[in-house]
């Protein structure tokens, strides 16, 4: 993987704007997004009855289906040669989406919503995320990316917030707060549109042809197969937040609280992201993404261990912190070790194979909580955890050597 530069960001005001408006895109859509996703797992169990495999399979359907749509959309904007416009139709397809959740009136409807809703995500992502590098100067890379994490975590837990509010306010009307959450959605479209500049596609760069052709794929390099394939082996202990929610409820946090945790959650990964950011641009980015699955572990045993509401709350700062360390980090990576003609490529390819492991993840989640109870479930996250920091430990020197 490739070595940080030594020339870390000073203060905000280095990052670029157009990070910064990237960033308030992303704010606003998950304003919309988690004050439905935050309700939307308990609405499932509680008012339509569902099972919580049917949870997990929900979930991993959603997140693994925006995984599979951004390796095209991505291999798009690198032929293309431009990325603005197909993240913004990617936005706006999400905001076309959120009527339906207030609308559904089964849970057919409901998954429904959530996979178009997450095609709409797949479109933008990679497309924005390589934009996102595209714009960002190399020595800032890790502090632009985790700017941007940062932003739009903010909006995911301002998101469940107003849920709570809105909650309270119409004594659990859940789809009162559906309908609320669509005013953002289509603001995020709007910014994007009108706000965000692409910068001119830099000289000298490679034409590419077939982004997805073998010959583009080998051009990907060693290092960047090593950073997906860290991903995907870690993705295999981060399940559904979800789980995270239906916790808390099972150790006795009220329904109309029960948005709180990703409140809790996100505050942390927030405050986190950019810090983490600036640091990885101080040194190697493997030591700070090491340090990150540690936190991952302790997370999972609290979670395990500590069946109390205090105790839930530990493991879900403790989770919060673990996405700050690692989710900017990961991103920067693929953008260290990609050509940046096949940027998008990359986080398709990054993102497609890190879905499916979410898919799995999720799956089995939901059936060790059915059959082994919620132990079971964050057991068996902190085990995939272990593996994946022994992957990391292992394949770092490897991988150095393959980079140099």
């Amino acid at each position: 993987m490739a070595e940080a530069s030594t020339r870390p960001a000073r203060s905000l005001r280095e990052i670029p704007a157009g990070i910064w408006a990237l960033g308030f895109v992303s704010m606003l859509m998950d304003v919309s997004s988690e004050m439905i996703h935050a309700l939307l797992p308990v609405y499932l169990v509680t008012v339509l009855g569902t099972s919580m495999v049917t949870v997990g399979v929900i979930e991993g359907i959603a997140e693994a289906t925006a995984s599979i749509t951004r390796i095209f959309s991505g291999a798009l904007s690198d032929w293309l040669g431009k990325r603005k416009w197909l993240a913004a139709l990617g936005y706006g397809l999400a905001a076309l989406t959120k009527p339906i959740f207030p609308l559904a009136p089964t849970v057919g409807w409901l998954m429904a919503a959530r996979f178009i809703d997450r095609i709409g995500k797949g479109i933008r992502g990679a497309p924005r995320d390589a934009l996102v590098a595209d714009i960002a100067p190399a020595h800032l890379r890790g502090a632009s990316i985790g700017l941007r994490q940062s932003l739009d975590t903010v909006g995911a837990f301002v998101g469940p917030l107003i849920a709570i509010g809105l909650m309270w306010l119409t004594s659990d009307h859940f789809k009162a707060v559906f309908w609320f959450a669509v005013i953002p959605g289509f603001l995020s479209f709007a910014l994007i549109a009108f706000a965000v500049r692409e910068p001119a596609r830099a000289k000298g760069l490679r034409e590419v042809r077939n982004p997805i052709s073998l010959s583009e794929i080998r051009n990907l390099g060693v290092a960047y197969w090593w950073v997906v394939t860290i991903a995907s082996v870690f993705t295999l202990a981060r399940f559904s937040e979800a789980f995270l929610i239906l916790r808390a409820q099972n150790v006795g946090l009220p329904v109309t609280l029960t948005p709180a945790v990703l409140v809790l959650m996100n505050v942390v990964y927030a405050g986190a992201a950019y810090p983490a950011g600036v640091v990885s641009d101080r040194m190697d980015r493997t030591t700070v993404l090491a340090f990150g699955i540690v936190l991952l572990i302790f997370a999972d045993l609290a979670l395990a261990l500590m069946p109390s509401i205090a105790g839930v709350a530990l493991g879900i700062a403790l989770w919060g912190l673990h996405m700050g360390f690692t989710q900017g980090l990961l991103a920067a990576l693929v953008a260290d070790t990609s050509p940046a003609e096949l940027r998008g490529t990359a986080y398709g390819f990054f993102n497609l194979l890190c879905g499916i492991a979410m898919l799995a993840a999720s799956v089995i989640a939901g059936a060790l909580w059915d059959n082994a109870g919620p132990q079971g479930t964050f057991y068996a996250g902190a085990g995939f955890a272990l593996m994946a920091l022994a992957g990391l430990l292992t394949v770092r020197g490897r991988t150095k050597a393959t980079a140099g």
